[in-house]
């Protein structure tokens, strides 16, 4: 049997002390603090990194270098036979095109999963991926299920401000405006790896019942039957993301949910005050 490291990037969510618990090669993915470059889980902590976002500071993202991921790999490939690399959705980020492109080098040695996953569903997919090498399937095998079960997660985001999307073209200034303006708090949603606009609620509390309605539903409906692991996602204070959490329990009292906080690469493009829920397949 051939032995496989699996690397995933910060954008799942993973610590470096939650990837070595895992065994999973973990690699920084870079941003930007005032054009300051930085790597997430070194250079800045939690704390740290929103005392700039709420100074004003400008913060931006990054991909990792071709260089930096070439050397993991080489590294990891003198132990093992094989790497099974796990970035971002594809329909987010250049990142995982960039290591298919690079992956081409390396004679079927790495395997880039597109499996449009991102944050905790990423994080799932990556539990899921070492739950099956575990098992003794072959890294190929691992790579099709991955793909084949893309559409298997859902999230639903609320976003406390438009002001970090609109920055990063995701939103224009004039409906980041109107939004301040009518205090309204759009709730958008991540399907088979792209963002798009789910729906439009006044204030927080109403994008917080519209969301937890929408993965009531998907969990009734679409995924009904199946193991989904479910989450509770923020930005910002761990204050607000246990209040957060105690919400969800209480609407799926039946379901255990894992609270996570979202990685500060995706925190560049929220900001503070970001709450979200989420669901992914479980292998076991």
């Amino acid at each position: 049997m051939k032995k496989t490291a699996i690397v995933a990037d910060t954008n799942s969510g993973l610590n470096a002390r939650q990837a070595e618990e895992l065994g999973i090669a973990l690699l920084p993915m870079p941003f930007f603090v005032d054009g300051e470059a930085c790597l997430e889980g070194q250079d800045y902590t939690t704390e740290a990194f929103f005392e700039k976002l709420r100074s004003g500071s400008e913060v931006s993202t990054s991909q990792p270098s071709l260089a930096s991921l070439s050397e993991l790999w080489e590294h990891l490939l003198e132990t093992h036979d094989q790497v099974l690399h796990m970035p971002m959705s594809t329909a987010l980020s250049s990142s995982c095109e960039m290591a298919q492109a690079l992956a081409r080098d390396y004679n079927g040695r790495v395997l880039v999963v597109d499996d449009h996953r991102i944050s905790v569903t990423l994080l799932q997919s990556i539990r899921n991926a070492k739950a099956m090498l575990d098992q003794g399937k072959a890294a190929e095998e691992v790579q099709a299920i991955l793909e084949e079960e893309k559409e298997a997660s859902s999230i639903y985001v609320a976003v406390n401000t438009l002001e970090y999307l609109k920055k990063s073209g995701r939103v224009t200034a004039a409906g980041a405006a109107m939004a301040s303006v009518l205090q309204i708090k759009p709730v958008l949603t991540i399907q088979g790896g792209k963002l798009d606009a789910f729906k439009k609620a006044r204030g927080m509390s109403h994008a917080k019942k519209a969301m937890l309605a929408a993965l009531q539903d998907d969990l009734t409906h679409r995924f009904a039957g199946e193991d989904m692991a479910v989450f509770a996602v923020y930005s910002g204070e761990p204050a607000l993301g246990e209040r957060w959490l105690e919400e969800v329990r209480a609407a799926f009292p039946q379901r255990e949910v894992e609270l996570a906080s979202l990685p500060l690469s995706i925190c560049c493009h929220v900001g503070d005050g970001a709450l979200a829920v989420a669901c992914a397949r479980v292998r076991k």
